[in-house]
């Protein structure tokens, strides 16, 4: 026979494992919610400019010139108050192109601008599509939350797709 193990050493087992799982839940959670975080705060930068656009100048640029990051080009006016440039700044993505016509919103205080409408607006979000693409793969295997993780990644997966098909 074998024989019976006391009560405490069991217990104390019990307690181990549960403390190391709550660790790794723990820690797994926070590296989710930090690579969320990263992906939101990156996508802010460009979105509070197209999302909210009350107070700010819009137009359009047609692109003249384009260096290895930013492309340039005048500036027409389209909202009340806003005043055309001879020469603004976009970032050069592979969406914008030299001869095109693209609708923007100012940066305050700059001469920069960004998309504006919906091409703008998911473009801006595109970090958080990757964000979510990487966050799902730590909650499943993580945190094991397949089903969660598979709605996460399903997310990213449809920012990014939109993001493409619209620009």
């Amino acid at each position: 026979m074998i024989p019976a193990m006391p009560a405490t050493a069991i217990s104390s087992r019990q307690a181990s494992a549960a403390a190391l799982r709550f660790g790794r839940l723990a820690a797994m959670g926070t590296v989710a919610a930090l690579i969320l975080i990263a992906g939101v705060w990156a996508s802010w930068g460009t979105a509070q400019h197209v999302m909210l656009t009350k107070g700010r100048e819009s137009g359009t640029i047609e692109v003249t010139r384009c260096d290895a990051d930013t492309c340039t080009g005048p500036y027409t006016p389209l909202s009340e108050g806003s005043r055309a440039r001879a020469r603004v700044v976009i970032e050069k993505t592979v969406a914008v192109r030299k001869g095109e016509t693209y609708t923007v919103v100012m940066k305050p205080s700059s001469d920069d601008v960004v998309r504006s409408g919906p091409a703008g607006i998911l473009y801006a979000w595109v970090p958080l599509g990757g964000a979510l693409l990487l966050a799902s793969v730590v909650v499943a295997g993580g945190l094991g939350r397949t089903r969660g993780a598979w709605v996460m990644a399903g997310a990213g997966v449809a920012l990014l797709t939109a993001a493409f098909v619209t620009i």
